[in-house]
């Protein structure tokens, strides 16, 4: 017992001894500073100095933007632009998505994939709307029968006028021959035949881009070029495509070449269609082929 309390005595002793810390001129001795420590003062200013340096450290990464350049810790600036670009790439991703559809209806029906004059309606907004009649007397009444006929006999010889002739523009000739085939609404032949050449080159009517440029197996190589004023034009039975979709093409630029691709061809010739506001019209009317 006596020994502990030594011990302590001891220990309590050397904490609190006195040391002089001495600051001298090297080359005169003189002395510039002295300090008088001791263990206890030494380890007490250590402590104070460690906790100083680690709460001082801590202020700064929480309350500046060092704290962005550690590993671990995200800049709030960063998490809103990221959260800005989220919701464009969200808003382009359905303006994407609306144009994909419009642009594959289109495809179908100028590829003959679906009939031209299906029920099923596509809509400015890219949604097909499906409606059920239940109970409704669809019979017309003579009189509407009659008012009907004469609107859409006016609507047949009207429609491309207001679409067309509105606008300042010429129609390039996309191949040079003989219509083999006219244009007959009736029989559901939505376009011209050309006979041409072989190999000869097929051209744009009018400046556009390419939104379609595949093989369909009843009439081979197919280009469709979208144009401006609603207008768009459908070449078929190539040989061969010299463009791809979604590229920009001028008026007279090549853009395949002659064949007699396709289940439905019956010779080297070009199937020309014309599409304006998404009903048909006779190329004839406008372009000179011969």
């Amino acid at each position: 017992m006596e020994s502990s309390k030594k011990d302590k005595k001891k220990f309590k002793q050397k904490l609190l001894h006195k040391y002089r810390l001495v600051i001298l001129n090297e080359d005169t001795f003189e002395e510039r500073l002295s300090f008088q420590l001791s263990k206890l003062n030494v380890i007490i200013l250590s402590t104070f100095s460690g906790l100083i340096l680690v709460s001082g450290t801590a202020l700064l990464i929480a309350f500046t933007p060092i704290r962005e350049y550690i590993p671990g810790y995200s800049s709030t600036a960063l998490k809103n632009k990221a959260t800005r670009l989220t919701l464009t790439v969200d808003s382009l991703t359905t303006v994407v998505d609306k144009n994909t559809a419009y642009l594959t209806s289109i495809r179908n029906v100028l590829s003959g994939q679906i009939d031209s004059l299906d029920t099923n309606k596509i809509s400015t907004d890219q949604e097909i709307r499906q409606v059920e009649v239940e109970s409704v007397n669809l019979s017309a009444s003579e009189q509407d029968s009659i008012l009907r006929a004469k609107v859409e006999q006016e609507d047949k010889y009207s429609l491309l006028e207001r679409a067309t002739f509105s606008t300042n523009f010429t129609l390039f000739p996309p191949v040079s021959g003989r219509v083999s085939e006219p244009y007959d609404a009736e029989q559901k032949h939505y376009a011209v035949d050309i006979v041409t050449e072989k190999n000869e080159p097929v051209k744009a009517t009018l400046d556009g881009t390419v939104i379609f440029a595949e093989w369909t197996v009843e009439t081979g190589y197919v280009i469709i070029i979208e144009h401006n004023f609603g207008l768009i034009s459908v070449y078929k039975h190539n040989d061969s495509l010299l463009k791809t979709q979604g590229e920009l093409v001028t008026a007279g630029e090549a853009i395949a070449v002659v064949g007699d691709t396709g289940e439905f061809s019956y010779g080297p010739h070009l199937h020309f269609e014309l599409w304006v506001d998404g009903y048909s019209v006779n190329p004839s009317d406008y372009i000179n082929f011969e």
